[in-house]
């Protein structure tokens, strides 16, 4: 149906094609001049400096295209799992998706962790197999590499037109037409070889066998042996493609523009619209106007802009709303988008992806309706557990005011980070989904905020402990002229079991110890057990006091405290002091091809492996189980993620803390890392 307004992601893995394909649409659609390429720097979807300096996407790219009367807004996705948050964020408002891909078996499992986020988010999608004009083999083969990624057939559209070892071209199966590849332009139509119609045949009866799946009425057509009408053959196209029943496969090659324009009509004749998105949302059609927040975006010079697709109504410059967190907020312009580039226009329509200014306390997955009253949240992102932390330092003091706003604007446009503070190490800790996430962070607070930060390793908590048991006293005596000090205090100190942390016993008879200090001599224990003898809090150990004195005049709560780390400080050294070092749980997540490669990664870091199985719901993947230290797990997302294809992912908690003996202790002393096993 003619003028309508659609959004389509573009989605797939790292290095598919994805930011080419969106260049060689807008390209064609006539929205550039020419297509930007990567090398050059000057690609539409490379939004931010960070995405061109890396020459990757690192963050969603949003262009809109106007195609035989109707509109297309892409959503140019990242492909890199570090990034794959900004895809969940956006998939919920999209119509439909196109997954780009290659027929690369060692990118499978990468289009397998797209697909199952589409099949979760339950978005229609068309499969766009790119660079096959050079890929060996037929596409019925490759079809056959994919299909375990995808818990949907795979429905093949189109076949090559051979010259050779290149593909030419392509005949269309629904249209049964032959067209040829032309660089940077539509495909040509052509007469179909004599040579290829029993090719055609076939491979069209298989696509129309898949069809009739869900086709009674097309499945008795075919026993008869009567040809369907084509009306119909792009009926079912459209419905099964809406109703999650089949992926369309199509293919070209983006960087030369083939393909691209069979592409856009199968979007304009089968993708579903507003209406099927507002259906699976939940959003009724009438009512205040609605949108959906995406992406939220801080331009150094612009404030703050919230990226969010109308799901109804019309949202206008100076129109107040409230967003499903109860916070009010007022839209202080309105900003159509194509890539970096911005126009101000007055107000969006239902359907439209635009730029809302100035929507502060409103953040990214929110929705927002105009007028007083919350609207109910849409989209529901649970939180990502961080993989890699790196620990910052502000290099100019200056700047150190500073930071914490810079920083929470950073956190702001990317859930997915996160801060942390641990006063007990000392240091502040940003984390995130990878090294790459965490550097294009660091790399976006110097370019846009002019503030510069070193990384470092982040901090381990080792704690000590003791072996055996000990006696000590300790006496605090001090005369000052008026009232001096004084206090005495016998004590013992014993392990307790891993776990248990810290008691105090009081076995005082007689009153040796007035009541009035044994609170004192506590106090005085659990700080004088905040470094011990090796450097580090001390945990699992009983104090107990056994005797003391006092003096009716002299004797004082900070005398008591004195004399009991008089005390700790000699009996602590007496009872076998040992270092304590934190291991993690961790559950990796692997392709079962690389399970090997896993628990290798796992044992190089003194990690014991307690075991592996299949991955509850996924084919072809294992997930181990293991402990590790926590010294031991910097880098490991990185490590895991080249033995994986970028795929490789791990959860981890804390377990418990174990002895840290020989050569390792003594680094830790020291102040040096430890080396790893092997």
């Amino acid at each position: 149906m003619a003028g309508q307004t659609r959004c389509i992601a573009i989605v797939g893995p790292f290095q598919s094609g994805k930011t080419a394909l969106l260049e060689a649409i807008l390209h064609r659609t006539g929205a550039i001049d020419r297509p930007g390429r990567a090398a050059s720097g000057n690609r539409t979807g490379d939004v931010s400096a960070e995405a061109r300096a890396h020459g990757m996407s690192v963050e969603p790219a949003v262009a809109s295209v106007s195609f035989l009367g109707d509109t297309f807004t892409f959503i140019d996705c990242p492909g890199s799992v570090e990034f794959a948050h900004d895809m969940r964020a956006a998939l919920p408002v999209c119509d439909a998706a196109v997954v780009v891909c290659e027929a690369d078996e060692r990118k499978r499992p990468a289009l397998e962790l797209v697909l199952r986020d589409l099949e979760a988010a339950g978005i229609p999608r068309l499969l766009f197999i790119n660079k096959a004009d050079a890929t060996p083999g037929s596409l019925r083969d490759a079809l056959a590499l994919l299909q375990p990624a995808s818990s949907v057939p795979l429905l093949l559209r189109q076949i090559p037109l051979w010259q050779g070892e290149q593909a030419v071209g392509f005949i269309d199966l629904a249209l049964e037409r032959a067209f040829v590849y032309r660089e940077q332009a539509p495909s040509e139509v052509v007469a179909l070889p004599e040579g290829e119609w029993p090719r055609e045949k076939a491979e069209r009866f298989t696509m129309l066998e898949r069809l009739a799946d869900h086709d009674d009425a097309l499945m008795e057509d075919l026993i008869s042996e009567v040809e369907p009408a084509r009306d119909r053959v792009f009926a079912d196209l459209a419905r099964e493609l809406r109703e999650g029943q089949v992926v369309s496969v199509l293919f070209g090659a983006a960087e030369h523009g083939h393909g691209v324009t069979r592409l856009l009509k199968a979007l304009r004749h089968e993708a579903p619209g507003l209406a099927e998105t507002r259906a699976r949302l939940g959003v009724a059609p009438e009512g205040p106007g609605l949108a959906q927040v995406v992406k939220t975006l801080h331009a150094g010079f612009g404030g703050k802009l919230s990226v969010a697709r109308v799901l109804r109504g019309v949202l206008r410059e100076g129109d107040g709303v409230t967003g499903s967190g109860g916070n009010q907020a007022r839209i202080a312009g309105l900003m159509t988008l194509t890539g970096a580039a911005g126009a101000r226009v007055p107000e969006a329509r239902e359907g439209e992806v635009a730029g809302l200014a100035k929507l502060e306390g409103i953040a990214t997955a929110e929705t927002v309706a105009v007028g007083n009253e919350a609207p109910a949240a849409l989209v529901a992102l649970p939180p990502l557990e961080p993989v890699h932390a790196v620990s910052l330092r502000i290099r100019d003091r200056k700047d150190d005011v500073r930071l914490a706003g810079a920083l929470a604007k950073v956190l702001e446009e990317d859930p997915a980070l996160s801060l942390e503070q641990h006063a007990d190490l000392g240091e502040m800790r940003l984390t995130g989904q990878g090294e790459m996430h965490l550097r294009v962070a660091v790399e976006r607070l110097g370019a846009r905020f002019g503030i510069g930060v070193d990384l470092d390793r982040p901090r381990v908590g080792y704690r000590e402990t003791i072996r055996s048991g000990a006696v000590a006293r300790g006496r605090h005596k001090k005369q000052t002229g008026g009232h001096g000090q004084f206090a005495d205090v016998a004590i013992t100190v014993r392990p307790l079991a891993r776990g248990e942390g810290f008691r105090f016993e009081d076995e005082v008879v007689g009153g040796s110890v007035p009541r009035q200090y044994i609170g004192s001599v506590e106090a005085g224990a659990r700080a004088a057990l905040a470094r011990g003898p090796l450097g580090f809090p001390v945990e699992d150990i009983a104090v107990t006091l056994k005797d003391g004195a006092a003096h009716a005049v002299d004797s004082s709560d900070a005398a008591f405290q004195a004399a009991t780390r008089l005390a700790l400080d000699d009996a602590l050294p007496k009872a076998g002091p040992v270092l304590l070092e934190p291991i993690l749980a961790v559950t990796l997540s692997v392709p079962s091809s690389a399970t090997a490669r896993a628990t290798g990664l796992v044992t190089a870091r003194r990690g014991q492996i307690l075991g592996f199985d299949a991955r509850p719901g996924w084919t072809g993947w294992d997930q181990v189980e293991a402990l590790i230290p926590e010294a031991e797990m910097n880098g490991l997302i990185v490590e895991l993620r080249s033995a994986t294809a970028g795929v490789g992912h791990y959860t981890a908690r804390f377990d418990h803390r174990a002895e840290l003996t020989g050569r390792s202790a003594d680094a830790v002393r020291a102040g040096q890392p430890v080396r790893r096993a092997g």
